[in-house]
């Protein structure tokens, strides 16, 4: 599923990529994976919600069309769903927002303890409620099986093919009995670019610097 910004919402990561791409330029850097990594995360992070400014601020920006489209997705889904976000400040507005819209979920991240995380798993497979376990990929990408679900969301790509075919596992497990559906939420053409690159099974780290030149190409010829 995609979601698409309005005429009337402000696109951030076009000025973020010109920014980034302007201090680069009038410094005479090379763009190399690392930075290029660095800036493509930022714009991720515009894309799903918030950045941190440099004094380490939560700066918040319009998602209400994905958060629309991740609540259609949940009401729609027969059974149970799990949403997959990269970052923190990110899960935690989308958790404030379904518990608003009277959705039970809970969220499993990197300040979650191991016993907790358990305790969260099991909870999700064994009970009823929460109908929505939303989770920060890198702490619950391997070994746990959670197919009380059938749905999974992605709020934002992963950063690598492994993490996303292993958030994927978590649902594709012996005693799966429903029919599977992975989607992806995306609201930018880096996006739609990196979920390409993941289905598709290419190397994202080969191709930081890439899409990169071709996000402030693409920005260049509007």
């Amino acid at each position: 599923m995609t979601t698409e910004q309005t005429k009337k919402e402000f696109n951030p990561s076009h000025n973020m990529t010109s920014k980034y791409a302007t201090l680069m330029e009038t410094s005479g850097e090379e763009v190399t994976v690392v930075n290029a990594g660095v800036m493509l995360t930022k714009l991720l992070q515009v894309s799903a919600g918030s950045i941190y400014s440099n004094t380490k601020g939560v700066i918040e920006f319009d998602v209400s069309n994905r958060m629309t489209a991740l609540k259609e997705i949940i009401d729609e889904a027969s059974h149970k769903v799990i949403v997959f976000c990269p970052f923190r400040h990110s899960i935690e507005l989308i958790m404030t927002e379904l518990r608003k819209a009277g959705t039970t979920c809970d969220a499993i991240h990197g300040d979650v303890s191991m016993h907790k995380r358990t305790e969260l798993f099991k909870n999700f497979q064994e009970t009823k409620n929460p109908q929505v376990l939303i989770i920060q990929p890198q702490s619950a990408s391997h070994g746990v099986t959670l197919h009380a679900a059938n749905v999974v969301v992605f709020w934002s790509p992963v950063m690598s093919v492994e993490t996303y075919l292993q958030c994927i596992a978590r649902i594709d497990r012996v005693g799966q009995k429903n029919k599977m559906t992975v989607i992806h939420l995306q609201g930018s053409e880096v996006e739609r670019r990196m979920y390409r690159m993941l289905q598709n099974k290419v190397d994202m780290h080969e191709q930081l610097v890439d899409l990169y030149r071709q996000e402030v190409e693409g920005e260049s010829n509007e």
